[in-house]
């Protein structure tokens, strides 16, 4: 059985609010999570042609969206990438990380699919936003790796919480997905939160001189699956 449509889905939320006695009151609503879809539009790119979802909810006040190719049908097995927000490597280019050529890999393999989505997680900086990001920069520059600049910023060494992620995920009628990462943990959360993870496809880009300590910290310190063995470029 098919999914509902976007459009069928943005009715029935719209139907929903028009009854819900806290529509006004969203921050204080009893329900722990309460996730609705807002937009929907065409989505031409430089890496193919997609969908665009704008997504609200009632935890976190961030704009998540979802990156939707093709049609989702049953919702099983779908090829997905939630991807961390990462202004300085998706928009300016940062060499510091591999997030850019991930996300821009991720929407080509995508592509190429022709069945899948790239959820765009608003959780700059492992979850930490983007100033605390770059004060994890400047230590970073000062010697420390990033797992350690984020806990001397007082913060977990990854404050990611997957929880909104796969209520989206839900609301668009995804059950199981293949699930581009190479982070455990992230395979870990979804599941946690009642997605099926029925396959980790590895995403490893070749590192190269700017980014090779700072995937070697995610490959020793946070557990990701990583080989390091490319040339370096």
């Amino acid at each position: 059985m098919n999914i509902p449509s976007i459009e069928q889905i943005i009715k029935e939320d719209i139907e929903f609010l028009r009854h819900c006695p806290n529509k006004d009151h969203c921050e204080t609503c009893e329900e722990s999570v309460c996730v609705m879809i807002a937009t929907v539009a065409d989505f031409p790119t430089a890496y193919g042609h997609f969908t665009i979802v704008g997504f609200v909810n009632n935890k976190d006040a961030k704009d998540h969206i979802m990156i939707i190719k093709g049609d989702l049908g049953d919702g099983e097995n779908v090829l997905l990438r939630v991807h961390s927000a990462c202004l300085t490597g998706d928009a300016l280019g940062s060499l510091r990380c591999d997030c850019g050529p991930q996300l821009h890999h991720a929407l080509e393999l995508i592509e190429k699919e022709g069945r899948g989505i790239v959820l765009y997680h608003q959780a700059e900086g492992r979850g930490i936003g983007l100033v605390n990001k770059l004060r994890a920069y400047a230590l970073q520059d000062a010697g420390y790796d990033t797992y350690d600049a984020n806990v001397m910023l007082g913060f977990p060494p990854d404050a990611r919480d997957y929880e909104i992620p796969a209520e989206m995920l839900k609301k668009v009628g995804v059950k199981s997905v293949r699930l581009l990462t190479n982070n455990p943990e992230k395979v870990a959360e979804l599941e946690q939160y009642g997605i099926v993870v029925t396959e980790r496809v590895p995403h490893e880009l070749p590192p190269h001189m700017h980014n090779h300590a700072y995937l070697t910290t995610k490959k020793e310190r946070f557990g990701h699956m990583l080989e390091l063995d490319h040339t370096r470029e």
